[in-house]
């Protein structure tokens, strides 16, 4: 099979991603393998490549939003069939026995795998994933519409869990890129009113255009308190503004798998009544089949940008760039 492969950390723009050809890989038992047709980037995949998260698996194929067709069965698979599509996320292995499994928080198992970083991911014409791990992608969904939810969708959703947002209450979004355009629309689709912080003027009007209540560059300029708060941009500094701008027994989700340091927190102006701060570790696999569930039913619009799997390192540079409108998305 060909893909794109990392060998060593380095900055995006030096195109550490290396086109290559390698043999197709067998599944094991209890896991399939999927042809896969699309695969999303995403911020996690820069962190990944540029060494922000602590160093793993090399040389390693990133990615990890994909969908596809399974094609090969390993012994004892029995939930999925040849012939399916099916979506494969972060989150591919947890231990299942540990205290956070056995409650219902394998995200926090201290001995989770994840794809892209683990193992090999979907920057590739075929992925390896247990079958416990592989999604059921409704039909509704286009194989490049629906690999942002795998990601972008299931964070942004387990955020909106933890956010704490009242019915028909107030939002504010930090951030507007592939994750938070989704998350506005589950949020309208409630009842709620979403406001949208972004310093870019293009995603800006797209945070309108999908009807965003307000969108601007400043938390400051927010015309109302929030009543929740999620932060996607990977701005410690963003924190206190966003906590400033909560109503008392508001919430602050912190969504990125990585982001900058906070600064000080004065406890009366950013942290009194009854505000908290809260973060969003992975995910669950009951997160990613409840975000597809009700994206189906919505649906969800994704704004995707294609691109050819062989140029991922400009995809990739484009991400960082914060010139991709929604989602980008490689083709293969």
């Amino acid at each position: 099979m060909h893909a794109m492969q990392l060998d060593e950390l380095a900055p995006i723009e030096s195109a550490p991603l290396r086109w290559i050809e390698r043999p197709d890989p067998e599944p094991g038992p209890g896991e399939v393998r999927v042809k896969v047709r699309c695969c999303a980037v995403c911020r996690t995949d820069l962190h990944v490549i540029e060494g922000d998260l602590p160093r793993h698996t090399l040389p390693i194929i990133p990615g990890h939003q994909i969908v596809g067709v399974v094609d090969w069965l390993g012994d004892g698979c029995t939930r999925v069939k040849v012939g399916q599509r099916v979506g494969v996320a972060w989150l591919r292995h947890t231990c299942g026995v540990c205290d956070f499994c056995r409650r219902g928080a394998e995200n926090l198992c201290s001995n989770a795998g994840f794809t892209g970083y683990h193992a090999d991911g979907g920057y590739a014409e075929f992925a390896v994933v247990p079958e416990d791990f592989a999604y059921k992608i409704p039909n509704v969904f286009d194989d490049a519409q629906a690999t942002p939810l795998l990601c972008a969708g299931i964070i942004g959703y387990r955020a909106l869990r933890r956010c704490n947002l009242p019915p028909g209450g107030r939002l504010a979004l930090y951030g507007f890129g592939s994750s938070a355009h989704l998350v506005l629309q589950i949020a309208q689709h409630r009842g709620c009113e979403v406001y949208v912080v972004s310093r870019t003027p293009a995603r800006q009007h797209l945070a309108r255009e999908l009807g965003a209540t307000w969108a601007g560059s400043d938390a400051h300029d927010l015309p109302l308190r929030m009543h929740s708060a999620i932060l996607f941009a990977p701005a410690g500094r963003l924190v206190p503004p966003a906590l400033e701008q909560l109503e008392p027994g508001g919430t602050l989700v912190l969504a990125g798998i990585h982001t900058s340091n906070v600064p000080e927190l004065e406890y009366e102006k950013h942290l009194f009544y009854e505000r908290d701060l809260r973060s969003v570790t992975a995910n669950t696999r009951q997160d990613g089949r409840d975000l597809l569930a009700e994206a189906a039913t919505i649906p969800l619009r994704s704004e995707v940008t294609t691109y050819p799997l062989r140029e991922a390192n400009r995809a990739l540079q484009d991400l960082k760039a914060d010139t991709i409108a929604g989602t980008g998305v490689l083709v293969v």
